[in-house]
C-alpha cells in the first residue's frame, strides 16, 4: 500500500521528495488573495466515543466545551483581525465530534466569523441522530444554519450493534425534520461493512429519503490502525459490486450523483466541506489550505486552548507545497466531485490542464476512468471505483500515520509522508 502511494506521488509530482510536514507556523495566514475560499470549524466533543471514528474527538463536558468555544472565538479573531474589509467566502461547515452539542453557542461562532467574512453559499452543521429535535433544529436555524448532515451510519440493528451505535428513533427523526425544514438535509451511511448487502444499503437509503433527507452520503468503512475498532473492511471485489449496485440504483431513481459517495434528490441539495480551492480551518485538528501551504492545528484541546490564550495560532504542522504538489492536491480533491473542469484548473494555476497532466489524462481515458467533453473530464463508474480504492490507500498510508502521531503528540517536530 505504501509502495503504491509513494510511486504514484513520485510520478505525478515529478519528484522523489516526500511530503514534509514541519513544526512551524506563520503568525498570520496569507489568505487575502485566495479565491473560492471556504470556512471550516471543528468542535471535537461527543457524548460517546465511537471506536470506528478516526476524527479528533473527546468526551463532552459542558465546562470543557465552553472553555474550548471561548478559545475558538478568540482564534477566529486572531486569524481575521488584519482584514481591511470583509472577505467573501463560499461556505461555512461545522464538523466534529458532535457540533450540535454546542447548539446554544453556534450563533456566537457564526457571528464572530461574520464580523470578518461574507458567507455566500450557506452554513452546514453535523448532527448525531439524538440531536435531531425540534428545539435543537430551531436553535440552529436561528443561528443561520441552512444545511445539516446527520450521522446515521445505519438504521439497522445488526450494524448499529457492530459499530457500537444506539438505535435511531426513525419516527422522531421524521417528525423533527418536518417541523424545522432546511435547504439540505443530508444523512451519512457507512458501506462495505462485513456481510452488508445491496438490500441492506438500499433499505437505509430508501428510509432516509422517505423521512426527509434530500441528500445522502455512503462513505466506505476504513479500518484505521490507530482506532480500537475490530470491524474488518469488506474485500475489494465485493466492495466494488456493492458500490456499482447502489450507484445504478440511485441513478435509476433519478438521484443526482454529486460526488464519489453522495447522491441528491435535487440540484440545490449539496453538502461537502472538501471541494474548495482554499479554506481556513478553526479549532482542534482543523486544516487550512492556501495557495502554497497546508496547515493542521493541534489535536490536543488543552494545548489548543493554551496556545490561543497566549495570543498565538494553534498550528501544529505545516507543509510548504511545491507548485506540482499543489496541483496534485487540487486535482485529487476536485476529482472527488467526479468532474474536473480544465478552465477552472487553468484559472487557478495559470497553465493548461493538458500541458501539466496530459500523459495522466490520456492514460485515464485509455483505461476507461474518465470521459472528456467540452473541456470537462467526467469520471466513469469504473473511474469512481478506482478513485475510491486509491483514496483508501492514501488514507491508510498518509492520514492514518499523521493522525495517529498527532493524537499522541500536540506538536510533533516533523512528519514525512
Amino acid at each position: 500500500m505504501r509502495i503504491i502511494t509513494n510511486l504514484t506521488r513520485m510520478w505525478v509530482t515529478r519528484s522523489v521528495k516526500p511530503f514534509l510536514f514541519r513544526n512551524e507556523y506563520d503568525r498570520a495566514l496569507p489568505y487575502e488573495s485566495c479565491t473560492n475560499l471556504g470556512l471550516y470549524v471543528h468542535i471535537p466533543f461527543c457524548k460517546r466515543i465511537c471506536g470506528f471514528c478516526p476524527y479528533c474527538k473527546v468526551r463532552y463536558s459542558p465546562e470543557e466545551c465552553n472553555r474550548y468555544l471561548d478559545a475558538l472565538i478568540r482564534e477566529i479573531h486572531l486569524v481575521s483581525k488584519k482584514l481591511p474589509q470583509k472577505k467573501e467566502t463560499t461556505s461555512l461547515y461545522f464538523g466534529g465530534g458532535t457540533p450540535a452539542l454546542a447548539a446554544d453557542r453556534i450563533k456566537e461562532v457564526v457571528d464572530a466569523l461574520r464580523e470578518h467574512f461574507v458567507i455566500t453559499d450557506g452554513i452546514g452543521v453535523e448532527l448525531h441522530p439524538e440531536n435531531v429535535t425540534p428545539t435543537v433544529l430551531q436553535t440552529l436555524r436561528q443561528a443561520g444554519v441552512t444545511k445539516i448532515s446527520i450521522g446515521i451510519q445505519s438504521f439497522q440493528k445488526k450494524f448499529q450493534k457492530l459499530l457500537g451505535r444506539v438505535a435511531v428513533d426513525v419516527e422522531a427523526l421524521k417528525d423533527a425534520l418536518a417541523q424545522v425544514p432546511f435547504e439540505t438535509v443530508s444523512m451519512d451511511f457507512i458501506f462495505a461493512l462485513p456481510n452488508q448487502t445491496f438490500e441492506d444499503l438500499r433499505a437505509d437509503l430508501d428510509t432516509a429519503f422517505q423521512i426527509g433527507a434530500n441528500h445522502v452520503a455512503i462513505y466506505p468503512f476504513i479500518d484505521f490502525q490507530f482506532t480500537p475498532s475490530t470491524v474488518k473492511a469488506m474485500p475489494k471485489k465485493e466492495k466494488r459490486a456493492l458500490l456499482d449496485a447502489i450507484t445504478r440504483y440511485c441513478t435509476g431513481k433519478g438521484y443526482i450523483r454529486t460526488s464519489i459517495w453522495t447522491f441528491a434528490r435535487e440540484e440545490r441539495a449539496s453538502y461537502s466541506s472538501m471541494t474548495r480551492d482554499n479554506f481556513l480551518g478553526f479549532g482542534c485538528s482543523a486544516i487550512t489550505l492556501l495557495r502554497d501551504q497546508f496547515k493542521i492545528n493541534t489535536f490536543s484541546v488543552e494545548a489548543y486552548c493554551k496556545r490561543i490564550l497566549s495570543g498565538e495560532l494553534p498550528t501544529s504542522l505545516t507543509l510548504r507545497f511545491s507548485t506540482r504538489q499543489r496541483m496534485v492536491y487540487y486535482l485529487f480533491w476536485t476529482a472527488y466531485s467526479t468532474r474536473v473542469k480544465a478552465a477552472d484548473f487553468e484559472s487557478v494555476f495559470g497553465v493548461s490542464l493538458k500541458k501539466a497532466f496530459g500523459l495522466e489524462l490520456a492514460l485515464a481515458k485509455a483505461l476507461g476512468f474518465v470521459k472528456e467533453a467540452d473541456g470537462e473530464y467526467q469520471m466513469t463508474p469504473k473511474g469512481a471505483f478506482f478513485y475510491h480504492v486509491y483514496e483508501g490507500y492514501y488514507t491508510l498510508a498518509y492520514i492514518d500515520k499523521m493522525w495517529g502521531i498527532m493524537r499522541q503528540e500536540a506538536f510533533p517536530e516533523r512528519i514525512e509522508l
